[in-house]
């Protein structure tokens, strides 16, 4: 069994590595942390609260409420705003009545509440001064994208998955980038990272709703393909990565 100082040490360096590779972020920057209270951006905060001082990070917490699940979500903001605190960073809890914005333009829940969070973000970082806005997803969400993508039936550049890195909102000196550093490590990883650190973390059940196509594909069919080829992230990853240069992803890139 790995020691705490391996797990953590493996973590940082597979998801700095990455970073410095891809330039998601330079000394200096000030970044909108999107924390849901979830293990992944519990992780995620941890690992940019442990490169701050290196790197002169100024880091922000900002958390949105999508009001989808009563009490529960309340104590999923009061959660992040405990978690906040103890990390010594200002935190920012929005709300957004997702049911209301999907029926007043039509939309799916998850499309409103996707289109809600990246613009609640998007004005918070403009707020805060910050040039970026990092968000936790792993390397398990893009390959669930890609396949989610394949099942509904897809144009090419469906095949992308999710961009480590894309233009969320502003222009000039006001421009401010989302980033995604995270998709270097896996979901397992970052259990791994948060049970050796014993970072607490909020769950979300409805994320265990296999009626929902993308729930199914995380709890079904993405194991059983691992099964066959455990490194089906990684040869999911070249090809979007290979696919980048030939295809443009539009303005409504995830």
């Amino acid at each position: 069994m790995l020691t705490k100082r391996a797990v953590t040490l493996n973590f940082w360096n597979r998801v700095g590595a990455n970073a410095r590779r891809r330039r998601l972020f330079r000394d200096g920057d000030s970044i909108l942390l999107a924390v849901s209270g979830g293990p992944d951006s519990v992780a995620m905060l941890d690992f940019f609260a442990g490169q701050a001082r290196t790197h002169r990070l100024e880091l922000f917490i900002c958390h949105i409420n999508h009001k989808l699940r009563g009490r529960l979500a309340d104590a999923d903001a009061a959660f992040v705003k405990r978690l906040g605190a103890g990390y010594g960073l200002e935190t920012v809890i929005l709300s957004a009545d997702v049911k209301k914005l999907a029926k007043k333009h039509g939309y799916s829940t998850e499309h409103a509440a996707r289109n809600a969070r990246y613009a609640l973000l998007g004005r918070t970082a403009l707020r805060k001064g910050c040039r970026l806005v990092a968000t936790a997803h792993h390397s398990d969400d893009h390959a669930e994208t890609v396949l989610l993508n394949l099942l509904r039936g897809t144009e090419p550049k469906g095949l992308l998955g999710i961009p480590e890195r894309r233009p969320l909102c502003g222009k000039g000196k006001a421009r401010v980038e989302l980033i995604r550093p995270l998709l270097a490590v896996s979901r397992r990883e970052i259990e791994e990272y948060l049970q050796a650190n014993s970072l607490p973390s909020r769950k979300d059940h409805t994320n265990e709703d296999e009626y929902y196509t993308r729930n199914w594909i995380r709890r079904t069919l993405l194991p059983l393909m691992l099964k066959k080829q455990p490194r089906l992230r990684e040869h999911l990853e070249e090809l979007s990565a290979k696919l980048a240069p030939l295809l443009p992803r539009g303005p409504h890139a995830a």
